[in-house]
């Protein structure tokens, strides 16, 4: 008995992330055979030691005589519900991974869920740096793993704009340290100080909130396979923990999570590439969890942790699934697939449920946690966050339910072939996250259970919740039916606000550069190699500050190139006309 109690207590004591970061080194050592079970099964071993841990537990390090204590395993209600999913979805996304040989992206992979791990158990703010900083750094190698052109590129600025951000949040944890504020708190209820806005802006990066969301669709779909579905998992929804913890209540938060559930469902209507399109979806969703901590209610910060979890499965497979069709028939646009629920059905099976999921149909996760977020904007006597909400599922609907469904899956076959065969590690991960999806939706209380702030039990299988999301799907029809063409995928650039910092900031450093030629040159020959390299540096800068240099190309025609926003604006505002008309009916 005292050998059992024992081992519990070390297990209790073991921090899941750092669990993870030895699986980690362990992938990028042991041979190949060996490497696939331990990123495979490793991460049991993070998910064993996490249900050990107990509500309360506060594990610190003190440094300099106690001058300083890092808590860096402090476990409360919101910190165990983000900790339980991230360590489901770092094992099933190993099992994803399984049949990957990249050592680095296996490192990588594990590191970057230690790093999500050790900000959801910080309990100050430097614990929280560290291991924020430690995300951006693994999860840029799993974009760069890609070693494609695009994804050096796209890595490049990635660290960039998340290296601006985390500067933006080490000055203002500074400024909290230096001010004596060494514990995590909710700084809405406080002095919106200098610190307050470095804070929130770091923060807001992370989170994809516009227009500083460029980064996200621009860096995703580059990723590698296996990569992307770790990096759809963790950096954003981090960003909405650390939200929901130390910004709840903010009012700003409100209005800029409504700019994303609409921003992100107009852009993902226009996009042709699968991966893009589900990053731009990535905001729309994101959009609904900052919204609702915006009001500051305990609905508001349990719709948004819920919902957080049950985005992390949904979306995970839905990367998981193109991922499986790009592994195999090595094709992106959805323009060019058809046919693939012949070719691949059990990807088209699993790409179904979770798209089910996303849209919020009854029977699926999805439904449970967005019926609450709406219901929070109801209860906070918000109708127009309300019905900004509703618009937003309805754009779910269309881009990814009746979209991507149709044009990928159902759409006549283009004569695609299957180049390799679909791993089944690939098959059984797939599997794990839809079944996960499935029993939330039909056992809501095993989600519920764990909410993070107490409130009255909400129920989501109610008749008008229901009979709304069927009203919705209604529609979401019509317009579809509707603009039925405007809706096929098409070949043109969807410009975004990247375009304003990108275009300028190359011109900039190619400017600088031009200029130390020629300073060079002035110099003479004892400068002569400076001048080389500055040659060089005068070209390379372009090639990885514009990933689609669109003025290099001789067929470049700036109208060739650009989708007016006009028509996803126009499916909305006939989605907001019969949504009019369903409230004046009701009323």
């Amino acid at each position: 008995m005292m050998k059992m109690m024992t081992e519990v207590t070390i297990m209790s004591n073991l921090h899941p992330g750092l669990i993870l970061l030895l699986v980690g080194f362990l992938a990028l050592l042991a041979p190949k055979l060996l490497r696939r079970f331990v990123i495979g099964i490793g991460p049991l071993a993070a998910l064993a030691a996490f249900c050990q841990l107990r509500l309360g537990t506060d594990l610190t390090v003190s440094f300099s005589d106690n001058t300083y204590i890092l808590h860096y395993l402090h476990v409360d209600e919101l910190s165990w519900l983000f900790g339980l999913v991230f360590c489901m979805i770092a094992t099933i996304g190993g099992i994803y991974a399984m049949h990957n040989d990249n050592r680095m992206e296996a490192l990588c992979s594990m590191a970057y869920a230690c790093g999500a791990l050790g900000v959801t158990f910080a309990n100050d703010w430097l614990t929280l740096i560290f291991f924020w900083e430690l995300m951006a750094a693994t999860s840029l190698f799993l974009i760069w793993c890609n070693d494609t052109k695009a994804a050096r590129q796209a890595g490049y600025r990635y660290l960039l704009v998340h290296m601006f951000g985390g500067n933006l949040l080490l000055a203002g944890i500074f400024l909290k340290v230096r001010s004596g504020d060494l514990m995590i708190t909710n700084l809405a209820t406080g002095l919106h100080d200098a610190a307050f806005w470095l804070i929130l802006t770091g923060i807001a990066i992370n989170t994809a909130i516009p227009p500083l969301h460029a980064w996200l669709v621009d860096a995703y779909p580059e990723g590698t396979i296996t990569g992307s579905v770790f990096l759809s998992s963790f950096t954003t929804k981090v960003g909405v923990y650390c939200l929901i913890r130390i910004f709840a209540g903010t009012e700003v938060l409100i209005w800029a999570g409504a700019v994303m559930v609409l921003y992100g469902a107009c852009y993902a209507i226009i996009e042709n590439d699968m991966r893009r399109l589900l990053s731009y979806h990535i905001i729309s969703q994101v959009g609904f969890m900052v919204a609702v901590v915006g009001l500051g209610t305990s609905m508001g910060s349990n719709s948004a942790a819920v919902h957080a979890f049950a985005n992390i499965l949904f979306k995970s497979i839905l990367f998981m699934a193109t991922g499986a069709i790009i592994y195999a028939t090595g094709v992106r646009r959805i323009n060019e697939l058809g046919g693939m629920a012949r070719k691949l059905p059990l990807v088209f099976l699993f790409f179904v449920i979770a798209a089910l999921s996303i849209s919020g149909v009854p029977g699926f996760i999805g439904f449970v946690t967005k019926s609450m977020t709406i219901s929070a904007a109801a209860d906070a006597h918000n109708s127009i966050l309300e019905l900004i909400l509703q618009l937003g599922s309805i754009g779910t609907f269309l881009s990814i339910t009746l979209k991507m469904i149709y044009f990928i899956f159902l759409a006549p076959d283009r004569g695609i072939e299957i180049k390799q065969t679909v791993p089944a590690n690939m098959y059984v991960a797939m599997g794990i996250g839809s079944v996960l999806c499935i029993a939330y939706g039909v056992y809501p209380e095993l989600l519920y259970r764990s909410l993070p702030c107490q409130m009255v039990a909400f129920q989501p299988y109610t008749i008008d919740h229901v009979a709304q999301y069927l009203q919705m799907v209604g529609m979401a029809m019509l317009p579809f039916m509707m603009y039925l063409p405007k809706m096929a995928p098409h070949t043109a650039l969807s410009l975004d606000t990247d375009w304003f910092y990108r275009k300028p900031f190359a011109g900039i450093v190619t400017g600088l550069s031009y200029l130390c030629c020629a300073v060079s040159r002035a110099l003479g020959n004892t400068w002569e190699v400076l001048y080389e390299k500055s040659m060089e540096l005068s070209h390379n800068p372009m090639e990885f500050l514009d990933a689609k240099p669109l003025r290099n190309s001789p067929k470049y025609n700036p109208e060739n190139y650009r989708t007016s926003i006009a028509d996803p604006i126009m499916i909305t505002l006939t989605i907001l006309f019969c949504s009019l008309c369903y409230f004046m009916a009701i009323i």
